[in-house]
């Protein structure tokens, strides 16, 4: 973890073996998003997709594993949430940047979490880091790195299976 302007940044950093395209996709089609986005237990319906600077990601995310719905019962939290995401940067297959409105957390104000996606292609692999800002508190800055170690998970073995095909 980066301290940088007046948030503390987080990175995670992934490489695959898999084509750009394919990794692209997962971050930039309704289908490969809906494949991977949100941590194991919840699922996503994407709901507006329009991938380019000022464009919006609307999603539905829904807790579906019973530790997740017992989660979200217990922090008063309903067992789905829209979440939105207004891109702000754009260049195919090397770099998104967008915010991801935070407005789910019980009795904290709604504030943006700004994320930067790069992907670098180096000899048979496709690098990518991310890189975001951290939550309102330590305690929700450690479920946001748990819930993205979770999807990107998800990623990791769907990119695995479709470079073997």
């Amino acid at each position: 973890m980066q301290q940088g302007g007046n948030r503390r940044k987080l990175t995670l950093e992934r490489a695959y073996e898999a084509s750009i395209e394919d990794v692209w996709d997962l971050w930039t089609t309704k289908d490969g998003i809906e494949a991977w986005w949100g941590p194991e237990g919840f699922t996503v319906a994407v709901r507006k997709l329009d991938v380019r600077p000022g464009g919006k990601l609307v999603y539905a995310m829904t807790a579906t594993g019973p530790g997740q719905i017992q989660f979200m019962k217990s922090a008063g939290m309903p067992l789905t949430t829209e979440g939105h995401v207004a891109y702000t940067e754009v260049i195919p297959m090397r770099r998104l940047a967008y915010t991801h409105l935070i407005d789910f957390v019980p009795g904290v104000e709604a504030y943006d979490v700004a994320t930067v996606v790069e992907f670098w292609v180096e000899r048979d692999c496709v690098r990518m880091v991310i890189q975001l800002d951290a939550m309102h508190s330590e305690e929700w800055t450690q479920r946001a790195i748990s819930g993205w170690e979770s999807q990107l998970s998800k990623a990791d073995r769907l990119l695995r299976r479709i470079s073997q095909k």
